[in-house]
């Protein structure tokens, strides 16, 4: 556990104003340093002296970073502050980004959190921030489902939303972001505004790579009809609990585009839900037949399978599922779960180690493991 700290203010000692005016001097930004505004530095609690030795550059950034978050004593001097961290470290905004991305990416949300804080104190009107926090955000949302922890994925995918939209109504704000807003509107199945979003891109981006996708992805939904009301409403309900409703707004698609596969998906999925196996089962094999393709299908129709008794066959999709997703929690669970009921605790076992790997706080894994023999 990190030791608790405290920040206290100090005039700049000689030697500090020295390195702090050649600093200065250094900028393009016309940046001057004022020796009159008292320095953060952040120390121990405990400690009631400071050890001016410990007096740089990097500590006062640090200090000053703090006091940006946190505001408190030192507030009447946050415009000062940001001139100084940005005379300083003039490739904070790059470094801290990729900070934040790659903690994401890594699943330390805290720590992603606590930089994004950051960036945002010191920019807040950055179209970049505003991009890399939606794409925090959806990395996290993503995580939580790929755990099984539906209803925080939930949350956190609004969150994620309107931070894409915020990050799309900022002044200067990124093309990639459209393309971004583009992918994640896709993968929440709302693909009226996937498709808006990637025409929008397409009339204004010049990356020739992305264009292709994006004009790809526009032909793909256009073709199977997928920006249709019906599909995306009955998604929504179908995400809120509200199965019988949602397979009723489904209908209207089913009829009308009976050849595609994901209309079939979100019924057997609905089904499911409702613990109507067998006839989850049927539609999810349809969707599978129409080409259905990613790891989410398989899993489904095992579950479906698992508890109509087919244990076999539900051995059959989970292994399907895996090999299309390998770090997938929910599948890895489904396979202990699976092992567990057909007596191979063995095969069980390593199964609920490798969720602990992915995530050591996974509670049906650590509780499995702590009543095995």
């Amino acid at each position: 556990m990190a030791a608790r700290t405290k920040i206290v203010f100090l005039q700049a000692p000689e030697g500090f104003r020295a390195r702090a005016e050649r600093l200065a001097a250094q900028t393009h930004g016309g940046f001057q340093f004022d020796c009159s505004v008292p320095l953060p530095l952040e120390i121990p609690e405990d400690e009631t002296s400071v050890d001016m030795e410990r007096i740089s550059i990097e500590t006062i950034v640090a200090g000053m970073l703090r006091v940006l978050v946190e505001g408190g004593a030192g507030a009447g001097n946050l415009l000062y502050y940001r001139r100084f961290i940005l005379a300083a470290r003039p490739d904070i905004l790059h470094t801290l980004s990729g900070a934040a991305a790659m903690k994401a990416k890594n699943g330390d949300f805290e720590m992603a959190r606590e930089v994004l804080d950051t960036l945002k104190a010191l920019f807040p009107l950055s179209p970049e921030v505003a991009l890399v926090n939606a794409v925090v955000l959806e990395d996290e949302a993503d995580f939580l489902e790929r755990n099984g922890r539906e209803a925080e994925a939930e949350s956190v995918f609004r969150q994620a939303e309107t931070a894409y939209k915020r990050a799309l109504s900022v002044d200067g704000s990124l093309l990639e972001a459209l393309f971004n807003a583009g992918l994640f509107s896709k993968k929440r199945r709302n693909y009226a505004a996937a498709r808006e979003y990637f025409l929008e891109y397409l009339a204004v981006a010049g990356d020739e790579e992305k264009k292709a996708r994006a004009l790809s992805l526009v032909r793909g939904i256009e073709k199977r009809g997928l920006d249709d009301e019906h599909f995306h409403r009955a998604y929504a309900l179908i995400r809120e609990g509200r199965e019988e409703q949602g397979m009723a707004e489904l209908r209207p698609f089913l009829e009308a585009h009976s050849e595609v596969w994901h209309g079939w998906f979100l019924l057997g999925w609905a089904l499911r839900r409702l613990e109507r196996w067998a006839d989850g089962a049927a539609a999810l094999r349809k969707a599978l037949e129409l080409g259905g393709k990613g790891a989410d299908a398989h899993n489904e129709l095992a579950i479906c399978l698992m508890e109509s008794g087919d244990d076999a066959g539900a051995k059959k999709e989970l292994e399907a599922a895996l090999a299309l997703d390998g770090e997938n929690i929910k599948i890895i669970s489904n396979l202990a779960v699976l092992s567990l009921k057909t007596g191979d605790a063995a095969a069980a076992d390593g199964f609920l180690r490798a969720v602990l790997e992915l995530d050591p706080n996974d509670p049906l894994a650590k509780s499995c493991l702590a009543r095995a023999p």
